[in-house]
């Protein structure tokens, strides 16, 4: 089984076409980085190789992932490709690659494996906390204030158990 997990950032960066190593995405986050170097064709390479595979976690990691990420404050900052790319490392262990803040500190809310790309990563795990500026009020699940339509302001609470 790969030990690399890649996510869109990973990709973005160019860690795939550079690394001999075999890694894995998922479906999900396949559609959405097929179009890199596609008039080169590195990524139908990297799959005629072996180099890289797509596969997809089950249901239930996703439905885990999905639970953590709603209780860290990252679930508004992620996509579906997102989780899934989350889900898969839980599922098959390895390493997690990727920039992305949230999924990161998702990943590593879970224990999970992290590699920055071409970031330092992110030193601190904790849980978002979404607050209005103007009305000092806390809210989850959504980016504007109800009260005054402000757009939310997100803060780390640093350490915080989940």
């Amino acid at each position: 089984m790969a030990s690399k997990i890649y996510d869109a950032s990973a990709f973005y960066a160019g860690i795939p076409f550079a690394s001999p190593e075999e890694g894995c995405t998922t479906s999900l986050v396949f559609e959405e980085i097929r179009h890199i170097k596609k008039s080169h064709g590195a990524i139908d390479t990297l799959l005629e190789t072996g180099r890289l595979r797509i596969i997809d976690a089950d249901s239930e990691r996703i439905d885990l992932v999905i639970e953590r990420a709603k209780k860290t404050g990252d679930f508004q900052k992620m996509s579906k490709a997102d989780i899934s790319a989350v889900a898969l490392a839980l599922e098959i262990g390895g390493q997690l690659i990727t920039d992305d803040f949230a999924v990161s500190n998702l990943a590593k809310s879970m224990s999970l494996n992290v590699r920055p790309v071409m970031t330092s990563g992110i030193r601190d795990v904790g849980k978002w906390n979404y607050y209005c500026p103007a009305c000092k009020k806390e809210f989850s699940g959504i980016d504007t204030c109800p009260i005054c339509g402000n757009k939310l302001r997100r803060k780390l609470l640093k350490g915080q158990s989940f």
